[in-house]
């Protein structure tokens, strides 16, 4: 017989006298409070890309003022 064909008996038991039980105790588990965020990352790189983008377009208005030519 190879490994995976031995079998295994298992007798059973069975009390004759008293009472089988399990007690199970359920205790709660107090742990700090978990801070979320209140933007996702994605939302805060979105913002700082449109901010950096509005910050360039405000720089090219003022150097186009600065730039161009009065008549």
């Amino acid at each position: 017989m190879k490994m995976s064909e031995t079998k295994v008996r298992i007798d059973e038991y069975i009390p004759t006298k008293g009472l089988l039980y399990f007690n199970e105790e359920l205790k709660y588990v107090v742990s700090k409070p978990k801070i979320m965020p209140l933007k996702s990352i994605t939302l805060e790189k979105l913002e700082t890309l449109q901010n950096d983008a509005q910050e360039k377009l405000k720089q090219q208005e003022k150097l186009g003022q600065e730039f161009s030519p009065t008549f």
